[in-house]
């Protein structure tokens, strides 16, 4: 469905420049942005993915992840078919990378699907939700109107003035922090450090629950400096931030070998020393994936693949030293 684009500028002569993204997109009449629904049609800015759905499902909380935002409960999960970054390793390239078929659920039909699924709200996910920016400006409200939370996960690849916006209408968001080099952004991402860092620095100022992804890819973001440079980064913003570091395995353009164990095992150690909540994700090893106090080290959540049992939390606060936990339940 075609709807009029926000954030954009006129720059004569037909032109347009998208001022969603860091890509800024200078569009002629009839080009598409790099994220591959956003188009110069009569010197208007136009998406062409509004409401526009690549796949739709009830995931656990933990699946996007989020470990401490209303654990152990059910999302409605849904995504656009598209994306701004163009990343060699993408683990969903046949959604967001190439034009696939696609189902139309209006706003309000989205809001009746999460009540009727039980969910506690719903994830704009599995692409690149930014791109989805009018869609979720005004699925937002009707969802938080019924008690329903929202929730992105994104590659932070936004610009401030849009993320303002977003920072106003979501409850929760994940950002993969993909890497902490600039050279490994340019060449694998196709985009630009800086701006995601700039946008995880503004969404950890606001009232928003945040956590933070890492998928660790080998000889390219997983050595001892690329790894500390990430965990001094996240413990800048806050201590209390929920890390996640992701095993990779081959897929789409990259034909790396797959993440070690012993290599996850390094960066929960080394993260570990700074930060209290670390979790191991996509990987066989039990234990790298528990909530504990950063006090007492009281088991407060246990989890081992979806399925999560929380066992030492009174309210949000450990139930053996009263220390208050950032979970919200």
């Amino acid at each position: 469905m075609q709807h009029e684009a926000a954030y954009f500028s006129k720059s004569g002569s037909g032109s347009v420049v998208c001022d969603l993204c860091p890509a800024r997109c200078h569009l002629s009449e009839g080009q598409v942005g790099v994220c591959h629904a956003r188009q110069n049609i009569g010197g208007e800015l136009i998406t062409d993915n509004y409401g526009e759905t690549v796949s739709i499902a009830v995931d656990p909380i933990e699946k996007k992840p989020l470990y401490h935002f209303y654990p152990n409960s059910a999302i409605l999960s849904t995504g656009p078919n598209c994306c701004n970054l163009d990343c060699r390793h993408c683990q969903n390239w046949s959604i967001s990378q190439r034009k696939v078929r696609t189902l139309y659920l209006s706003p309000e039909d989205l809001v009746n699907a999460v009540i009727e699924s039980k969910s506690i709200g719903a994830a704009f996910t599995y692409t690149e939700p930014v791109v989805w920016f009018e869609y979720i400006r005004d699925c937002a409200p009707l969802l938080r109107k019924k008690g329903l939370k929202v929730v992105l996960v994104s590659n932070a690849y936004v610009n401030p003035e849009p993320l303002a916006e977003f920072l106003q209408i979501v409850d929760a968001i994940n950002f993969d922090l993909k890497g902490m080099r600039p050279e490994f952004y340019s060449h694998v991402c196709k985009g630009k450090l800086e701006p995601v860092l700039d946008a995880i620095r503004m969404t950890a100022e606001s009232s928003v629950h945040l956590e933070l992804t890492n998928l660790i890819i080998p000889e390219l973001n997983d050595s001892d400096d690329d790894l500390q440079k990430l965990v001094d980064f996240v413990a800048s913003l806050s201590r209390p931030i929920p890390l996640h570091f992701s095993a990779y395995h081959p897929s789409y353009k990259l034909k790396n070998e797959s993440t070690p164990d012993d290599t996850m095992i390094r960066a929960y150690k080394m993260a570990s020393k700074k930060l209290p909540y670390v979790f191991l994700g996509n990987v066989r090893m039990e234990g790298y994936a528990d909530s504990k106090c950063p006090r007492c080290h009281n088991h407060l959540i246990e989890r081992s693949l979806y399925h999560t049992d929380i066992v030492g939390l009174e309210g949000s606060k450990c139930s053996q030293c009263v220390t208050e936990s950032g979970i919200i339940l």
